[in-house]
């Protein structure tokens, strides 16, 4: 078979298939609140005092400050062992929450807090709690902690169904867990490449798509899910929606299309690949693997587009690299097959 063959034939088997991978985030210790200050009228109130007092165990203190939008976020607090009152001000205008929690490795979204002359209310009243009631709460938090653990160890299992029930029962305790939604999105997405049907295939991949959308709507900064949502979207050949979604990831991970995220890089290597752009989407694997040497890939890819460019010797090592990588990957029967081909 001439080389010009083998790359149309190649070319053709693989542009159908468009799935990224992506490595289980490990969990921070600590936790992390956002929240908003609005005034009575609703508005966003920029330039607010924020505190946040620690009731529990011992007494701790920390600050932050609304932005434009009335928005403010505190990372690095210490889950467990009691809840906290957050209270905001600006001038003589102030408000409250109370019984707030906090869990490791997730950023909660808060209740509005709404501030006035008189003080805003809200929440559960954490300085009156009794301590048969804090010790409640503290082993519930643990609870819904080791949850979130079991879930994620679940998902590494191949317990898809496991870890989605899992989630299911926190988002419906913890409605403002934007982790919660994004990781049972990654168990739905498993879920749906292991489906043996088409309508079950389009049914778990329907609910991850809604799961990213919800993790998202909670806390639109993180990029993970825009991320996971780019891959959805190549795989349904949604282009267009995928590179919007990978360029939104990209500006959240402050990288551009060339980046320092390889999961960004990757996802935006496969847009240009199929918008036809081999040249650029060839650029787009050659980072990820000099940012990630490991994502299997991103080998393979680089390898395809020397194929598409007749460079059939020089495709032999980034197919190899991929066969060492995942010598039983989605790809590994067409990479064999092409090794065969150039020896």
């Amino acid at each position: 078979m001439t080389n010009k063959r083998l790359v149309c034939v190649l070319v053709a088997v693989t542009c159908a298939v468009f799935l990224a991978a992506f490595a289980t985030p490990a969990q921070a210790q600590q936790g992390s609140l956002r929240g908003r200050v609005i005034d009575q009228s609703g508005k966003p109130v920029a330039d607010a005092e924020v505190t946040l007092d620690f009731v529990g165990d011992y007494t701790r203190e920390y600050k932050a400050k609304t932005d434009s939008k009335g928005e403010w976020v505190k990372a690095g607090l210490p889950p467990g062992g009691g809840t906290w009152i957050i209270t905001a001000t600006k001038g003589d205008l102030s408000g409250k929450i109370k019984g707030v929690q906090v869990m490791i490795g997730q950023m909660i979204r808060t209740e509005d807090i709404t501030i006035s002359a008189g003080g805003g209310k809200g929440g559960a009243n954490a300085t009156d709690l009794s301590a048969a009631e804090v010790e409640k709460r503290n082993k519930r938090q643990k609870e819904l902690e080791q949850m979130f653990t079991d879930a994620n160890t679940s998902i590494d299992a191949g317990n898809f169904d496991d870890a989605i029930a899992k989630f299911t029962a926190m988002v419906a305790e913890l409605p403002k867990c934007s982790a919660c939604y994004s990781r049972m999105g990654d168990a739905q997405m498993k879920k749906a490449e292991g489906a043996t049907d088409d309508e079950a295939k389009k049914a778990s991949q329907a609910a991850a798509e809604q799961s990213y959308l919800k993790s998202i709507e909670i806390d639109p900064s993180k990029p993970e899910p825009y991320n996971a949502l780019a891959s959805l979207y190549n795989g349904q050949k949604k282009f267009d929606d995928a590179a919007k979604m990978s360029a939104k990831a990209n500006e959240l991970a402050g990288t551009s299309a060339t980046g320092s995220s390889p999961e960004a890089v990757y996802n935006q290597g496969i847009i240009f690949w199929n918008q036809g752009k081999i040249q650029e989407a060839k650029a787009q694997f050659a980072k990820v693997i000099e940012l990630d040497p490991k994502m299997a890939e991103a080998h393979y890819w680089y390898g395809m587009a020397l194929v598409n460019e007749g460079k059939l010797p020089d495709a032999k090592k980034p197919f190899e690299e991929y066969l060492k990588l995942a010598p039983t990957g989605q790809y590994a029967d067409t990479a064999k097959a092409m090794l065969a081909m150039i020896k």
